[in-house]
C-alpha cells in the first residue's frame, strides 16, 4: 500500500464526465447487496478511490471481516432511530443472548479483542469500581497473573497484556498447576488449540481451575457459534467470538458468553462507563445487530449455504480445467474454526512459468481485484479459494479473472542473477524514517557473490539477515520474532558508494524508509599489552 497515494474528494466520485453525491452512491448500494460486486451501480469505495475486493480469502479483519447478514443490518438502522439507557440495553441483551444460546450470561463488546480485554479487567478487578479506575496500574490488586500455555500465546493477546497483568507462560499441564497462586486473575486459551493440544485440554485446565475458582477464557473468534456452547460445556467460564467473522454480524463487534458475574463486571469495564474500556466503545446499533446476526444463525439454513459454496467452487474449478496442467481439488474442513469449504489449485511453477505467490500478487493488486492465498511447496505451487464470503456471482467472474491469468503463455524465467556492482561487506549504520519517528539500527552483511547473510540490530533485538545484491540493487529481509509476535523486515535499496537507501515492507505495519552508511571506525590503531598477571592494586 502506498500511504501517500490520492484520495479523491469524499463528495463527488468521476465517472464517465459525471459527479454523483454520496447519498446517490449510498443509495444504490442498499440495492443487490447480495450481489455487491457485480452491480454495474458506483460503488461507495471508489468515490474514494479505493477499489473493492472480491473476497476469496477469508473472515480477515483487514479486508473486511464478513458480509453482514439482512437482519443484521436492518436491526443495526431501526437501532439508529431511538435512544435508550445503555445498562438497560446490555441488560436486556444479556437476559436475551442467554435465552438463545443457552449460556448463564451475554455481552456484546466493541469487537473480540475488546471482549477479552474487558474479561480480563473483570476476572482483576471483580466488579470494585475502585480497582478498575486504577488499571492498569495493579499495585495493590490480589489478582494480577494471567496464565497462558505457550501453544495458546498470539498476537491478540496483546487485549490481555494491556490490563498490566504478568502472563505467566507454561508449556505442560503440570507447569500450569504448579503456575496457578493467589495472584491468578485468569487462564487463556485459544478455542482451535483445545481441539488439537494433547498436552493441555480445557478438560484438563478445567479440573484444576474450577476447585480453586479460577475463571478461563476461552478464544473462539473465528469459530462458528455452537448452541449450547461446546467450550462452556467443556468447562470453560467465559467463550469469546468475533461479530464479524463466522457469525456475520458488525464487524466491529464481538460476542461474549459465559458467567453472568463476571460480565456484568466485563460490562461495568467497558463504556459508556468511565475507566479502562472506555477506549472500546459498542454502540446501541452494533448491540443489536450482534443480537440479530445470533438470532438469525440458529435460522440459517447452514447446510444449504454449504451446498452453494461447494457449487460455486466446482464453478470455478470447471472453468479452470481447461488449463493443462491444474490440478483442483476441494477440502471441506470440519473445525469449527474458519469453517468452509476450500479450491485448492495446483501446479508445477516450472511448466507454467508463475508461483501461486505471483497469482495471488497479480490478482489482488489489479482489477478486478480478488484476495486468495498463494502457496509454494517443493516442486508445487497453489492458490487456495475460499468462498465462506464470496457474494453470488462473483464465481464466474473470479473463475474467468484465473482463467485468463493461468493460461497465458511464459517464457521460461532466466535465473541468473545480474552481477553485483559492488562490495558490501562489513558494518552498516541505518537510519529508519517510521511514520512519526525516526530509529537507528545496524546493519552487519557478509557477501558472498550475490548472496548476503548477516545480522539486523534493532533498538531491542538482533536477529538473522538474508538477502541479494544484483547490480546495485539489494534485498534484505529479517524477522524480528517475540513468543506471541514477529514483524518482518524486508529492504529493499540501492547502493551507491557507500550509503544504501530504499524502502522498508513490514506487511500489516506498512512501510518506512531507510537510509544506510558504511560504518567508519574511530579509534585508531594501536597495540595491545596483556598483563603478566592479576593488578597489585586496583
Amino acid at each position: 500500500m502506498k500511504r501517500r497515494d490520492h484520495i479523491k474528494g469524499l463528495m463527488l466520485l468521476p465517472l464517465a464526465g459525471t459527479a454523483l453525491p454520496i447519498s446517490s452512491l449510498m443509495a444504490a448500494s442498499t440495492e443487490g447487496l447480495d450481489d455487491a460486486s457485480t452491480d454495474p451501480k458506483p460503488n461507495i469505495f471508489q468515490s474514494i478511490g479505493v477499489e473493492p475486493i472480491i473476497n476469496c480469502r477469508g473472515t480477515f479483519t483487514i479486508i473486511g471481516g464478513s458480509i453482514e447478514r439482512p437482519e443484521v443490518r436492518a436491526a443495526m438502522e431501526a437501532a439508529s432511530k431511538d435512544f435508550v439507557q445503555y445498562d438497560e440495553l446490555a441488560d436486556g441483551i444479556g437476559k436475551r443472548l442467554a435465552e438463545v444460546t443457552g449460556a448463564e450470561w451475554g455481552m456484546v463488546s466493541a469487537g473480540c479483542a475488546a471482549g477479552m480485554k474487558h474479561i480480563t479487567v473483570a476476572c482483576v478487578t471483580g466488579g470494585n469500581p475502585e480497582k478498575l479506575i486504577r488499571v492498569p496500574d495493579l499495585a495493590g490488586f490480589e489478582k494480577t497473573e494471567v496464565i497462558i500455555p505457550r501453544h495458546s500465546r498470539n498476537t491478540y493477546d496483546h487485549s490481555i497484556r494491556n490490563v498490566g497483568v504478568t502472563v505467566i507462560t507454561v508449556d505442560t499441564l503440570e507447569e500450569l498447576e504448579n503456575a496457578i497462586n493467589p495472584k491468578t486473575a485468569m487462564i487463556y486459551l485459544m478455542a482451535f488449540d483445545i481441539a488439537s493440544s494433547e498436552a493441555i485440554t480445557l478438560e484438563a485446565v478445567a479440573k484444576l481451575a474450577k476447585p480453586k475458582n479460577i475463571p478461563i477464557l476461552v478464544d473462539a473468534a473465528a469459530e462458528n457459534l455452537t448452541i449450547p456452547c461446546i467450550h462452556l460445556q467443556r468447562g470453560a467460564t467465559v467463550v469469546v467470538y468475533s461479530g464479524g467473522k463466522a457469525i456475520c454480524g458488525p464487524q466491529c463487534a464481538g460476542l461474549v458468553l459465559g458467567k453472568k458475574d463476571i460480565l456484568m463486571s466485563a460490562w461495568q469495564a467497558s463504556s459508556p462507563h468511565h475507566g479502562p474500556g472506555r477506549d472500546n466503545k459498542v454502540g446501541r446499533e452494533e448491540m443489536m445487530g450482534m443480537l440479530a446476526a445470533v438470532e438469525a444463525w440458529i435460522s440459517r439454513d447452514h447446510v444449504a449455504e454449504w451446498k452453494r459454496w461447494l457449487i460455486w467452487l466446482d464453478t470455478i474449478a470447471k472453468r479452470l480445467s481447461k488449463v493443462d496442467g491444474l490440478k483442483t481439488v476441494v477440502q471441506e474442513p470440519t473445525d469449527l474454526s474458519n469453517k468452509s469449504p476450500v479450491l485448492i489449485v495446483s501446479w508445477d511453477p516450472d511448466k507454467l512459468n508463475i508461483t501461486g505467490e505471483e497469482v495471488a500478487e497479480e490478482v489482488g493488486h489489479s482489477k478486478p481485484r480478488i484476495a486468495l492465498g498463494g502457496y509454494t511447496e517443493g516442486s508445487t505451487t497453489s492458490i487456495q479459494i475460499t468462498t465462506g464470503q464470496m457474494q453470488s456471482g462473483q464465481e464466474k467472474i473470479v473463475g474467468d479473472r484465473l482463467f485468463d491469468l493461468l493460461s497465458q503463455k511464459r517464457s521460461p524465467r532466466s535465473t541468473a542473477m545480474a552481477a553485483a556492482s559492488s562490495t558490501i561487506s562489513g558494518r552498516w549504520d541505518a537510519t529508519i524514517d517510521f511514520f512519526s519517528s525516526q530509529s537507528q539500527h545496524t546493519l552487519i552483511m557478509e557477501q558472498d557473490g550475490n548472496w548476503i547473510q548477516g545480522l539486523h540490530q534493532g533498538e531491542f533485538s538482533t536477529r538473522d539477515m538474508v538477502g541479494t545484491l544484483e547490480g546495485d540493487q539489494i534485498k534484505l529481509r529479517s524477522v524480528d520474532r517475540h513468543t506471541a509476535d514477529s514483524i518482518t523486515f524486508i529492504f529493499s535499496g540501492t547502493v551507491t558508494g557507500d550509503a544504501i537507501s530504499g524502502q522498508i515492507h513490514m506487511g500489516e505495519y506498512r512501510t518506512a524508509k531507510f537510509s544506510a552508511k558504511r560504518h567508519v571506525f574511530k579509534n585508531g590503531r594501536q597495540k595491545i599489552k596483556v598483563p603478566s598477571g592479576p593488578p597489585l592494586a586496583t
